[in-house]
């Protein structure tokens, strides 16, 4: 089963916006995300209708942040791509009369609801300002020059 990569694509390209000086590209977004163009449209489209960024049009355009980093969490991107399921693990559902099938699903039910919560808490409390501080000690670690190339180098 494919995990959805959708929530990490998102922070990926927006700590790269935060980074830079002026409106960037489907295009070069893209190439950061070695994704297509189409992609990076499609979910930014959303993340505009909540007001996370903006998007200019014609010659200089692009996309730019619209928010304070200190102001956003992980949680409001997760909110803005729609609640993603978060975990690839479900209940059987083949025989729902069956006892033994409703006791092991009311058991991993409770289970699969309280790491959800968990995980929706700890996205609350994880800012966009806090990912772009570790990727500056990162960066420093390498000298302390971004460009698309070296930032993505191994």
């Amino acid at each position: 089963m494919r995990r959805d990569s959708r929530l990490s694509g998102v922070l990926h390209v927006l700590l790269h916006l935060a980074e830079q000086p002026g409106p960037q590209t489907s295009e070069t977004l893209a190439r950061a995300m070695n994704t297509n163009p189409v992609v990076v449209r499609r979910i930014m489209a959303g993340l505009r209708e909540q007001g996370l960024v903006r998007s200019e049009k014609g010659h200089g355009g692009g996309w730019t942040i619209a928010s304070d980093l200190t102001a956003v969490t992980l949680g409001d991107i997760y909110e803005a791509l729609g609640r993603p399921e978060i975990l690839a693990m479900g209940n059987r559902t083949d025989a729902p009369g069956c006892l033994v099938e409703q006791s092991v699903n009311a058991a991993l039910g409770q289970a699969f609801n309280d790491a959800e919560a968990l995980l929706l808490q700890r996205f609350g409390e994880i800012t966009l300002a806090q990912l772009s501080a570790d990727f500056h000690a990162r960066l420093g670690g390498r000298g302390g020059n971004m460009t698309l190339e070296n930032v993505h180098a191994a």
